[in-house]
């Protein structure tokens, strides 16, 4: 089992978009990939549990992965979130 912290760094937070990304990118992994907020663990592969999480600006998240293939899903899921979902790409353009 790894855990890793993320930090949620685009100014919208983990809305729909960001939500179905983390979905469609989680669901390529044989491993269980959790996400921890609080006291609040989410199946991570679930789009309904990842917007209800509601991870604002900010919000550190712990990605939980357990599996043959948990290290890459980290690193997947790392990446992701220090892309800020693609969505500042464009900011100050």
């Amino acid at each position: 089992m790894i855990e890793q912290n993320v930090i949620v760094s685009n100014r919208a937070g983990v809305h729909a978009r960001p939500s179905a990304l983390i979905v469609q990118e989680t669901k390529n992994f044989k491993c269980s990939i959790h996400f921890e907020k609080g006291r609040d663990r989410i199946n991570a592969k679930s789009i309904m549990g990842v917007i209800t999480l509601g991870a604002s600006y900010g919000t550190v998240i712990k990605v939980i992965a357990d599996g043959e293939d948990e290290e890459k899903a980290v690193e997947i899921i790392t990446r992701l979130f220090e892309s800020k979902f693609y969505e500042d790409e464009n900011e100050g353009a």
